[in-house]
């Protein structure tokens, strides 16, 4: 996929939550009653959970190699339609920073030195569109649905989005600048390369499906805020472009050309084991050695609090608040 099919992806979402949400149709009025309406705002830390850095030992998945260092602000907003108060649609639209380093791998003596070895580092800038549902079970353990202030609600959430990234990586220049370099041309496992026909260049756009929880607190019938745990799985292992073996430094002669800047760059970018520090590297790595872990997709998650505000339309069609059902 390509920006233009992100594009597309978002206006396909985009259409689907406004024909749930704006057809005054005989079937939502006739199904859902009086839907109520909310926007608001989302923010919170967000975090990569790839293959770069880590704790010690052998590297895992989720929080047991959750890089906290590397957390970064996510900032969006959303619009949503709850046709009922135990059912909602939401559409969001979120902007973050996914970083992750092997430089802060902690050297206990174990098998985290691999890792630590391979000095890698990405900083990938995500866009994002999703379409969510949240489910309200408690509302019917609740006395009255007449009044909402002062209440709490947890709930589920499931859905399905689309997004795009972008891995960069920091480059030192032989004067000794340095700067950042986009990581997906460079082919830097040999993706694109006819000697590796079963590595295809991945796309910048990919599905995800966010899942998590959240619980909200009603200040008053219009003004409501959720805090939301939302794990993004993904279907692809290069967020961070880690995921397979070295491949050999001729390989980016062959495919850039001799000497060419590009092949330069490209050979540092794939192999930063000659920046560890001198007494700390055990062995350098060569083409068909472990560089990341094909088998385990890269995800990303999200901590967020979700401020928004609610109204409703009553049959001519123009706003109506307080919200009452």
């Amino acid at each position: 996929m390509n920006m233009n099919i992100f594009t597309k992806v978002c206006s396909a979402i985009c259409i689907t939550a406004v024909s749930l949400i704006s057809a005054k149709s005989y079937g939502q009025y006739r199904f859902f009653d009086k839907p109520v309406y909310e926007v608001g705002l989302t923010v919170g830390p967000s975090n990569l959970l790839g293959d770069l850095g880590g704790r010690h030992g052998v590297g895992t998945t989720f929080l047991k190699d959750n890089n906290v260092q590397m957390t970064q602000l996510l900032k969006g907003g959303y619009f949503a339609v709850r046709p009922s108060e135990f059912f909602g649609l939401t559409l969001s639209v979120n902007f973050t920073t996914l970083e992750g380093a092997d430089s802060i791998i902690v050297d206990k003596g174990g098998a985290e030195i691999a890792r630590k070895n391979r000095n890698l580092s990405v900083s990938t800038a995500i866009k994002e569109a999703t379409l969510t549902a949240e489910i309200y079970p408690t509302v019917f353990l609740e006395q009255s649905d007449k009044e909402l202030w002062n209440k709490f609600r947890p709930y589920g959430v499931i859905g399905i989005g689309v997004f795009n990234f972008n891995p960069r990586g920091e480059y030192v220049a032989p004067d000794g600048s340095t700067r950042m370099v986009d990581l997906q041309p460079l082919r830097t496992e040999g993706q694109g390369m006819p000697q590796y026909p079963d590595r295809k260049p991945y796309n910048l756009t990919q599905i995800n499906i966010p899942y998590g929880v959240g619980v909200r607190y009603y200040f008053n019938d219009n003004l409501t805020a959720g805090l939301e745990i939302v794990n993004r799985k993904t279907f692809t292992d290069y967020i961070d472009d880690v995921g397979s073996t070295y491949i050999d430094d001729g390989d980016f002669d062959s495919y850039f050309g001799a000497g060419s800047t590009t092949a330069e760059i490209a050979k540092q970018m794939h192999n930063k084991t000659q920046q560890v520090s001198p007494g700390v590297r055990l062995q350098p790595y060569n083409a068909g050695d472990k560089r990341g872990t094909p088998d385990r997709m890269d995800s990303y998650y999200a901590i967020t609090l979700k401020v928004g505000y609610r109204f409703t339309f009553n049959s001519g069609n123009t706003l109506k608040c307080p919200v009452r059902f």
